[in-house]
């Protein structure tokens, strides 16, 4: 069980606080089932409900700094995502995204980014699929960090980037 002040991912409405726990006055709803109220922390006015003995299914902690630098220790070694056929591409990402996982929206960002490199070396546009998933994995990615990190959500580029280089020249014991 969640508890209240925490930090959660939610689905499509990314890092959360657990803002209260408890049953709604609403018509029409069960009056003795609990929720999760939760507060987005990236959505400014906006509320999520999720009922208590569904939650597993739509929601997760967001990271612990130790197993944030642990996912950026290992961004090198996760695989890019592997489709032959362009059309399938999107419903792969939706699949990944759905999974809540930041190891997925790092795939995600690491196919775009090369398919990206690829297409601009050759004069192309960057396709709009690869953009909007791009940036919603990017969002939900940079957001939990932050979170995990203890930082602004505009900084954890920066800062993968910093790790990453670090672990390249071999600053790592």
């Amino acid at each position: 069980m969640f508890e209240k002040g925490e930090y959660v991912v939610c689905g499509n409405k990314g890092v959360c606080v657990v803002e209260d726990v408890t049953t709604l006055n609403i018509s029409g709803i069960d009056q003795e089932r609990k929720y999760y109220i939760l507060k987005p922390v990236y959505m400014a006015g906006s509320t999520v409900y999720i009922p208590v003995d569904t939650a597993e299914e739509s929601m997760r902690r967001v990271l612990s700094h130790e197993e944030a630098d642990l996912l950026i220790a290992s961004i090198p070694q996760i695989p890019q995502i592997v489709i032959t056929n362009d059309k399938l591409l999107e419903q792969e990402y939706r699949n990944c995204m759905k999974t809540n996982s930041c190891r997925e929206w790092v795939k995600i960002i690491k196919t775009i980014y090369q398919r990206k490199q690829r297409r601009l070396e050759a004069g192309r546009k960057v396709t709009a699929v690869d953009a909007k998933y791009f940036r919603i994995a990017e969002d939900n990615l940079y957001g939990e960090l932050a979170i995990s990190l203890n930082m602004a959500k505009d900084q954890v580029e920066d800062y993968i980037i910093k790790e990453m280089e670090k672990e390249e020249k071999g600053l790592y014991i």
